[in-house]
């Protein structure tokens, strides 16, 4: 019994701490308020690892449209025709295994009246958790020169795996609007 409230607790642990790590870098010699328009560097999507369990083409499509929307908030409007664009866009998107370590203590002393001590011996269990992370990457390229100008991530624990249709495009969305976040760089919140 202690051993499957030790691993529950764990677990809700786990799912609590599913805050998202975002991160952006860019080049800081770049004009950004320059860039206008934007298309995609195909592919447009790429998936780590390549696992037809992630793939699809819901998935590409959900990503495509969350980036797409989250770009024209930012004054970036798609390339129309053959016109240049002024930045390439890519998206991955990563799953990978993780695992924690988590220890629990439990037994031991308790404080007593006159400082006496009573209980039982200490014990500590360390169990191994495993979690998938999901991480999205959004990179642009100058549409000129096709140098990495700007590169924003966030990585989010799966709390449950695998999603409904729902929970899968509400955490893009949510996710990509984290990546895009701060783009363009010194723009003002």
């Amino acid at each position: 019994m202690w051993h499957r409230l030790v691993l529950v607790t764990a677990v809700l642990l786990l799912a609590a701490c599913s805050s998202t790590n975002v991160q952006q870098d860019f080049d800081a010699s770049r004009d950004f308020a320059a860039y206008r328009s934007w298309a995609w560097q195909e592919p447009a999507l790429q998936y780590r690892p390549d696992d037809p369990r992630i793939k699809s083409d819901l998935t590409e499509q959900r990503i495509r449209t969350a980036v797409a929307q989250q770009l024209d908030q930012r004054g970036l409007r798609p390339a129309q025709g053959t016109v240049k664009a002024d930045v390439k866009v890519r998206a991955y998107l990563i799953v990978e295994q993780r695992q924690q370590q988590i220890t629990t203590n439990y037994g031991g002393a308790w404080g007593g009246y006159w400082n006496g001590y009573w209980g039982g011996p200490m014990y500590n269990e360390t169990r191994s958790v495993d979690y998938k992370v999901a991480t999205i990457q959004v990179d642009l390229f100058d549409g000129r020169d096709g140098k990495l100008v700007w590169r924003g991530s966030a990585e989010q624990i799966m709390n449950s795996y695998p999603p409904s249709p729902d929970e899968r495009n509400s955490a893009i969305q949510k996710t990509v609007a984290q990546v895009l976040g701060n783009y363009p760089p010194g723009r003002a919140k």
